[in-house]
């Protein structure tokens, strides 16, 4: 149906003398990424804040148009690193002299459970899915909420929680897909935990009214009390 020219798709008028310099171009520009990341002192992606992201993706725009066009001089990416790095710097310490920059910058971080529950008041402020917080959870062999003291979603990311002591472990949530699904109410004889905030209630006070008094949500899993294996 479609006559393509495969050799042209490929090579086209390629001037082979100019691969070389194509080589030359990408091996400093990649050296150079590498050596603005590490002057940023940062490790990895995970590391990496919305506003690190930002100046990623700025320098990999400046890096690839001169590892294979011609007309544009290795010299000009390598200014642009300079003024990005300059920018980069002198924004990170600003933020480190004041806390209403950082914010800007890097945002806020943020409590996502609290005392065994989810922290229904920063709910809209919060872009992952319940289903991404039990898995961020279940990374750090957390069987159920009530093993969970607090959580806070860090600004680059990362889930840091504090954990009660064996002997305060407490009913909570199940997060994993075994035993997180739906009561049968008319048959429960457990302790019941909401499936969207984690709050913990009676059968009998789900009975007599089976909304949440916390979420509002009407849909509850038999609750855990295990205790947490280091």
């Amino acid at each position: 149906m479609f006559d393509v020219d495969i050799k042209n798709l490929l090579i086209a008028s390629i001037e082979w003398h100019f691969i070389a310099e194509i080589i030359i171009r990408t091996a400093i520009m990649f050296l150079m990424i590498l050596l603005v990341l590490r002057l940023s002192g940062k490790r990895g992606v995970r590391q990496l804040t919305l506003f690190e992201v930002a100046i990623i993706l700025g320098l990999g725009s400046a890096a690839g148009d001169p590892m294979f066009q011609e007309d544009i001089p290795v010299f000009h990416a390598l200014v642009v690193f300079a003024v990005v790095m300059t920018i980069y710097k002198t924004l990170t310490w600003l933020a480190s002299k004041s806390l209403s920059i950082h914010r800007i910058l890097e945002g806020k971080e943020m409590i996502v459970v609290e005392n065994g529950v989810f922290s229904v008041k920063n709910e809209k402020d919060n872009d992952l899915s319940t289903v991404e917080f039990f898995a961020e959870l279940r990374n750090q062999s957390i069987e159920h909420l009530g093993q969970v003291r607090m959580a806070v979603l860090e600004t680059d990311g990362t889930l840091s929680v504090l954990f009660y002591a064996n002997e305060a472990v407490k009913f909570g949530l199940p997060l994993f897909p075994d035993v997180y699904k739906e009561a049968d109410l008319s048959a429960a004889d457990g302790v019941l935990a909401c499936m969207h905030c984690g709050c913990i209630q009676e059968p009998e006070t789900v009975l007599k009214n089976s909304t949440c008094p916390r979420c509002k949500y009407n849909k509850w899993a038999k609750a855990l009390n295990t205790r947490r294996i280091a």
